[in-house]
């Protein structure tokens, strides 16, 4: 579990909001624990990968936070449904810029973490 006190270098805002969230409800989380692959070249390098932002160890799920538009979220549904089908028994959760936006708004928290720029997700 990663607690307030130690300190995280998150990718966005947002993620270091979606923590302190945990933080607060005293729910336990580590940030982007298991990088999963998908994807190889013929000589067997590794091609593609996806490492979810968040494990939820209680629930043993995944959570994976985006402020992606909606048009540049083809490309992560498809790393997802790879994921989906490469590793059946993984439990993720995805949650987009309309969900994270109904998350802050109904805990009062700042939407400046959602607009502060997209992922770098490759």
């Amino acid at each position: 579990m990663t607690s307030p006190r130690t300190p995280t270098a998150f990718a966005h805002p947002a993620e270091e909001q979606f923590a302190r969230l945990l933080d607060f409800y005293g729910i336990p989380w580590q940030y982007e624990p298991h990088t999963f692959e998908l994807d190889h070249h013929e000589d067997g390098a590794l091609k593609q990968a996806f490492a979810p932002d968040f494990y939820l160890p209680l629930s043993d799920t995944y959570v994976e936070l985006t402020t992606m538009g909606r048009r540049q979220m083809s490309r992560k549904h498809r790393k997802i449904r790879k994921l989906k089908a490469q590793y059946p028994e993984v439990r993720l959760r995805l949650f987009g810029r309309k969900h994270l936006e109904q998350l802050w708004a109904r805990f009062g928290l700042s939407r400046s973490a959602l607009d502060a720029g997209c992922h770098a997700f490759a």
